[in-house]
Order: C-alpha cells, then structure tokens, then sequence
C-alpha cells in the first residue's frame, strides 16, 4: 500500500463535496487510502485576501452554474444549499475528534454524511444539533461528542490543522497531496491519474 492521499477540506465547500464522492474511488486506484483532513477555509481567504468563490463578480455567477453542471456529469446528487455559505467549525471539531477517538473509517463516514446532510438533504450543518443527528446516524454518542468539541485540546487541534495547512500552501478546498504533489480542485483527478503514471515511466536514456 501506498502512502495515503491528504485531501483538505471544509464542509461548506461545493467543489470539497464533490471531490468527496470520488476520492475513495481514486484512492482504490492507486492503491491508496485517504487521510481526511477538515480545515476552515475563512482564516485561510483571511490571511490570503481571498473570498469565497460564489461571492466573487461574474465568476461567482459562472461557479453556480458549473457545480450544478459538475454535479450532472459525474451523476452526484447536489442541490444548492441555503444558507450558503455557513460556518462549519462545529463540524470539522467533530469530524478531528472523532478521528481521534474512533477511528479514520468512522471519521470518513462521518464527514461523507456530513458532506450529504448540507448538499443534498438541505441541512444547516453549522448548527450543533444537525452535527450530532449526523454522528448519532453512525452510533456515536451525540452527548459524548458535544462535550467533546469544546474540549480546548479538540480547538487547539482544529487550529493546528488549519496552520498547518497554510504553511503547507493550501489556499482553497479541495487540497490533496499525493507523496507531497499538491494539487487543487475536484478537476485535477486525471492530473494525479496521469502524474503518478509519469512519474513511475523509466526516465528516457540520453
């Protein structure tokens, strides 16, 4: 096996969701598995100056219509989330202290729930109590988790992720790396299909 794929993200992100339908099917590929690594992209547009895409003047306009497009070529359910975006430190607290407690298998099924409660069921995922019905759905204890996302160790873990990210490079979601390639977008799948094919070719004789 293969050193894991890192795939940054936030829950609010369209593009995040997206790539999350299909990273497990592009793990499989090359013989990987997947680190999820949730991040809150407002500190990030803060420190670089950006904002979020939608937001944006005529690209925002052009991003709704390309993720409903995005959505319908590769057959994923998605419906435009309102409120949009929403802050989802709750949730990424959740996702790193389940991570920790219980495992990467339940984290990753927790953030794909996630991920599906706000984009197809409509479900306002900063607000707590949508968090912990997401968790309770796997069997976790809604009570044990509520307690355990204001735990400072859990804050401090979350800002960790986030600083490590930036020192990293990432400045949006979805963020992977691939034995340290950075790449950006749910569009650059065939780009580390075909990078990883390059890399492993024998180099030409000279």
């Amino acid at each position: 096996m293969n050193t894991p794929i890192e795939f940054y993200f936030d829950f609010t992100s369209p593009y995040a969701y997206l790539a999350s339908t299909r990273i497990d099917q592009l793990a499989a590929e090359l013989d990987r598995t997947v680190d999820w690594r949730p991040i809150l992209l407002g500190p990030i547009f803060k420190q670089t100056g950006s904002t979020p895409l939608v937001e944006m003047p005529l690209k925002g306009t052009y991003a709704l219509h390309d993720l409903v497009r995005t959505a319908r070529i590769f057959d994923i359910a998605y419906r435009q989330p309102d409120p949009f975006p929403v802050p989802t430190v709750k949730a990424a607290r959740a996702m790193l202290w389940i991570k920790q407690a219980l495992g990467s298998e339940k984290a990753s099924e927790f953030a794909q729930r996630t991920f599906h409660a706000y984009f197809v069921r409509q479900k306002n995922i900063s607000e707590l109590q949508v968090v912990l019905d997401v968790a309770g759905s796997l069997d976790i204890d809604p009570a044990r988790l509520a307690r355990a996302i204001e735990q400072e160790d859990i804050k401090n873990a979350l800002r960790s992720e986030i600083a490590d990210a930036m020192a990293r490079g990432v400045f949006g979601a979805p963020f992977l790396f691939v034995d340290g390639e950075p790449f950006w977008g749910f569009d650059r799948y065939d780009h580390i299909r075909k990078w990883i094919r390059i890399r492993a070719a024998p180099s030409p004789k000279p």
